[in-house]
């Protein structure tokens, strides 16, 4: 098997792709009133700055997420009908004036639904949390400290009617997941995230990015896509998108407006080989952890490794790891091979 990953730099309200040409979005946007948002959002629209400027967080916020609506267009153009996105968002909170929240997941949702799409059930990610502080405000004396956000959503959206497969899909069947991996990953709340494989040469680079964990969209490409499937992410960074895409046995395409975020995927797409062999390996360990420990009915075998299953589902799972990373004047091109425990 082999996939593909590309990365354009520029505008994502102007994806460089044709209609209907990706399965797959998974992304993560700048964060409306973040302050280390600020200045990308006043570069592409100038009436954001005054409005910040003039202490009008209210006009600040819907200008923000006018700039995202036109993200969110393209997205509906180049998602296939029954594909889905999902976005990765935080609400903020600010003192413009008057303290208060921002809600960006719900103008988000907002946004989506206008386009068609259909909002789905999403999750709350619990973010590793630094500081011990659990509040905001005045401490101890109520009523003017305030709660803190330590999770953000996890949106998900289907672009009209459900995904069609072939009878018998074999990519689809061989992109299954365990039992016991899908009662995790579709609970609502996620806990379990801690950014353990996220390092990145360059601090900078993370600190401008805002990048989230490789587990979040590594788990989502497997969620909501099949081998050989696209993924997309119009806001790239650092493509932490595109290394799960790479390791999942997915093709990518990125779009990212700061070249030096670009220019450095290439140091993390040659780690693709170890690092894909990690993750099955630690998939299938749990699994045989699992068996360990269950009192439940196993009574089917999978066909490719030597464990019980719980569903006539899982029968045909079967992992990928890469074999070999090679640059081309396109981007990058992926070999995988059947893992082999």
């Amino acid at each position: 098997m082999e996939t593909t990953h590309r990365v354009h730099v520029g505008d994502a309200r102007e994806l460089p792709l044709a209609d209907d040409s990706v399965d797959l979005v998974v992304t993560s946007p700048p964060y409306p009133m973040i302050e280390m948002w600020d200045e990308v959002f006043a570069g592409l629209d100038p009436e954001i700055g005054r409005a910040l400027d003039a202490g009008d967080g209210e006009r600040a916020h819907d200008l923000m997420h006018a700039v995202l609506a036109e993200a969110w267009r393209e997205v509906g153009r180049v998602l296939r009908p029954g594909g889905i996105a999902v976005v990765n968002v935080g609400d903020a909170t600010r003192s413009l004036g008057r303290f208060r929240v921002y809600d960006n997941h719900a103008r988000v949702t907002e946004a989506f639904a206008d386009l068609g799409f259909d909002p789905l059930p999403g999750v709350l990610w619990r973010k590793p949390a630094n500081s011990a502080a659990k509040f905001m405000g005045s401490g101890m004396v109520p009523p003017n400290a305030y709660v803190t956000l330590e999770h953000e959503h996890v949106l998900v959206f289907r672009n009209g009617s459900r995904r069609e497969f072939e009878p018998g899909a074999d990519r689809r069947y061989e992109a299954a997941y365990f039992w016991e991996e899908r009662n995790d990953w579709f609970s609502d709340v996620w806990t379990d995230l801690n950014g353990a494989r996220q390092a990145l040469a360059d601090p900078e680079l993370r600190e401008r990015s805002a990048a989230f964990p490789l587990e979040l969209p590594y788990r989502l490409v497997n969620m909501y896509s099949v081998y050989g499937d696209t993924v997309l992410d119009p806001f790239w960074g650092t493509g932490t998108t595109s290394l799960a895409a790479a390791v999942a046995g997915r093709s990518s395409v990125g779009v990212e407006t700061d070249p030096d975020l670009a220019a450095a995927f290439d140091d993390r797409i040659r780690d693709a080989p170890g690092l894909s062999r990690d993750l099955v390996a630690d998939r299938l360990a749990a699994h045989r952890e699992f068996v360990t420990g269950t009192d439940a009915d196993l009574s089917y075998e999978s066909a490719h490794y030597d464990t019980p299953v719980r569903t006539k589902q899982e029968r045909q799972l079967r992992f990928y790891e890469v074999d070999s990373v090679t640059e081309t004047d396109e981007g990058w091109r992926v070999a995988h091979e059947p893992f082999a425990p």
